[in-house]
């Protein structure tokens, strides 16, 4: 599709599959230019990669979220083509699931390298480009429950807490710069994360779950049931982030909110909780003279 005059320089991460791949297809459509970064594009993901590069307006780029000079090269390799990159989508993730007491610290370390790490490395590799040109547009997909404590993903969790800190903390710090920053909280919806096909980082202490016995097995498969029983009632569409994240690219700048939910199986309390850490964090501001 040819490109419009508001046409935008969008890098995408963990394109490969899921909300990614059709976040890629969705802006290329729409017209903006896509950098549709994964691992392995001429290995594992070398199919994927062949569909995206068949789009005039998809650039397919090699990127490892977790290596420092593999998300350097990406970026320099996309501002040396390019020019700029107007638009950072930190989408690349991998879930988990387990007794918290059951997960090595080795697992919970590779979990917060993908999840936590890996936007903190694109971050610092786009925001000098972004702060020179003040102007830029980062969205960071978090996740339904990343304003309270789910258990049975608490590793997950702390990844997705601290990206929704990164964010808010970096809407106050990049202001001065036309830097803006947005969370997408998804919920469940069924992509290969929630199906098993993209492998999780999951407890990896076996001995640990067995002491825990059935009691904790059953409260586990009660809680998988509950949210994979909404996700069919509610015939959750991945499309939907796809869509979330073209409408908040064309928002005119300056109008995009901090937290942006898409979760129709929270029915509204998503948008509840958002609103009333809104209006805390605004009574604080004033009482101690925070930067609103």
């Amino acid at each position: 599709m040819k490109k419009t005059i508001d046409s935008q320089v969008v890098l995408i991460t963990g394109t490969s599959t899921g909300f990614g791949k059709l976040t890629a297809i969705t802006l290329a459509n729409a017209g903006h230019t896509v950098i549709a970064t994964m691992r392995g594009k001429t290995g594992k993901n070398a199919a994927v990669a062949q569909e995206l590069a068949a789009f005039p307006n998809i650039d397919v780029v090699e990127m490892d979220i977790t290596s420092d000079e593999s998300v350097k090269q990406a970026i320099e390799q996309t501002l040396t083509k390019y020019g700029r990159i107007d638009v950072l989508v930190n989408n690349a993730g991998v879930s988990g699931f387990g007794l918290l007491e059951g997960y090595s610290l080795d697992q919970i370390r590779a979990m917060l390298e993908v999840n936590l790490y890996g936007v903190l490395r694109t971050y610092q590799a786009v925001l000098p480009a972004m702060r020179k040109a003040r102007n830029g547009l980062v969205i960071n997909l978090t996740s339904g429950a990343s304003g309270f404590t789910v258990p049975f993903m608490v590793p997950y969790l702390i990844s997705k807490f601290g990206v929704e800190t990164i964010t808010e903390g970096l809407q106050d710090e990049l202001a001065d710069y036309g830097i803006e920053n947005v969370t997408i909280q998804p919920g469940v919806y069924p992509t290969e994360m929630t199906s098993g096909v993209k492998a999780g980082l999951n407890a990896d202490k076996p001995e640990i779950v067995t002491e825990y016995g059935d009691s904790a097995t059953a409260k586990f498969n009660a809680i998988g049931a509950g949210f994979f029983g909404k996700m069919a009632e509610f015939n959750m569409n991945p499309q939907t982030i796809a869509d979330g994240v073209l409408a908040l690219v064309d928002m005119e700048k300056g109008t995009r909110p901090l937290r942006y939910p898409l979760d129709a199986i929270a029915q509204g309390t998503d948008k509840e909780f958002i609103q009333a850490r809104a209006d805390i964090k605004a009574r604080w501001v004033e009482k101690y003279s925070l930067s609103a």
